[in-house]
């Protein structure tokens, strides 16, 4: 195998995998290890270059500092992606190769689901690595997507208190933007609370699962950020909030699972100035890897699990809470308050 260093400024380490014989090419990223190990998803995507591939593992290990910051877990950001078609390039002599450029960091990593990602394939890689976690065990941890789906949801909650004065979410309309792990469960759970839905996926069964569920209505993926709701939530790939979209949006609020829901950080004053309310995606989808935390950390339970997700919803409301005080977008609030945790994490060294 080809291990490639990649010097960041900003970043602890970043490495670029290539092994011939299983077709793997990889990039593992860990941008900030003060509060402990690296901890994030791998994903699997048939990027266009090297290029995009990096691009986007820096962005996803550095939001993943912030996201470990604010969820309350002794990790930094980490992150791997794998230049690959999840629909045909997976093989178990990738993930293998996969696991063992993981055991190269030495513990200073550890990876978890993300797009692409079966617990399967994990258990393959666990083959060559300690340092994987998303595996479930005797009821425990596991599959971290319908923890992020039930933070999610609180995060709509805590929004639509905020912004529209609802101490629930009955009759409140919500579109969501991709219904796959995450977002049908999100989906469901919004209904079942009273919310009115609206959905958009490429995937035809998926939406028509939805449709018949739930009552959804159904509009195509590029006309969902359109749709006359109380929220847009987000919950595919990232960039959905963009240059192109932006004006389009009618919602009152943003609070979706996706990560890296703003294509550019001007896009959160943006939102702000449009009098949008913007729930930060790294806070609002935390449960997923709070699940994976705590599962690496041997403290997992339901109990716990259900207790962390309640306080997705108290911290964002300490963001929306700030941000209004002092007059200032609440990403960038959500950026200060998790560079606050890592200085004082710092200072106590």
């Amino acid at each position: 195998m080809e291990i490639i260093p990649i010097e960041v400024e900003g970043w602890r380490r970043i490495a670029r995998f290539v092994d011939e014989p299983s077709g793997l090419d990889a990039i593992i990223a860990v941008h900030d290890d003060t509060l402990g190990p690296g901890c994030g998803g791998a994903r699997v995507r048939p990027y266009a270059d090297v290029d995009a591939a990096l691009d986007d593992v820096k962005r996803l290990s550095r939001g993943m500092t912030y996201k470990n910051a604010l969820g309350g877990i002794p990790f930094g950001g980490g992150k791997a992606v794998i230049i690959a078609d999840p629909k045909t390039d997976k093989t178990p002599a990738l993930w293998r190769a996969f696991g063992r450029a993981i055991e190269t960091f030495g513990g200073q990593y550890y990876t978890a689901e993300d797009s692409g990602v079966t617990e399967d394939d994990l258990r393959i890689a666990a083959e060559e690595t300690a340092y994987v976690a998303g595996v479930a065990e005797k009821g425990r941890g596991g599959n971290p997507s319908p923890f992020t789906a039930h933070g999610c949801w609180r995060g709509v909650e805590a929004s639509a208190r905020a912004r529209l004065g609802k101490a629930d979410l009955s009759g409140v309309s919500v579109a969501i933007l991709g219904i796959g792990a995450v977002g049908m469960e999100l989906a469901r759970l919004v209904r079942e609370n009273g919310a009115e839905l609206v959905v958009a996926d490429v995937n035809e069964e998926a939406v028509a699962f939805a449709k018949e569920t739930y009552g959804a209505e159904v509009v195509a993926p590029a006309e969902c950020h359109k749709a006359d709701v109380d929220v847009f939530a987000p919950c595919a790939l990232g960039g959905a909030i963009n240059h192109d979209t932006i004006g389009g949006v009618k919602a009152k609020i943003v609070a979706g699972a996706a990560n890296n829901q703003l294509y550019t950080p001007d896009m959160d004053l943006a939102l702000k100035e449009r009098g949008i309310l913007y729930a930060p995606d790294y806070v609002i989808n935390a449960a997923g890897v709070i699940s994976v935390g705590l599962e690496i950390l041997g403290s997992w339970s339901a109990d716990e699990m259900t207790a962390r997700i309640d306080r997705i919803g108290e911290t964002l409301s300490r963001i929306f809470e700030r941000a209004a005080a002092e007059d200032r977008p609440t990403g960038e609030i959500a950026d200060q308050m998790a560079r606050e945790v890592i200085a004082d994490a710092r200072k106590a060294a």
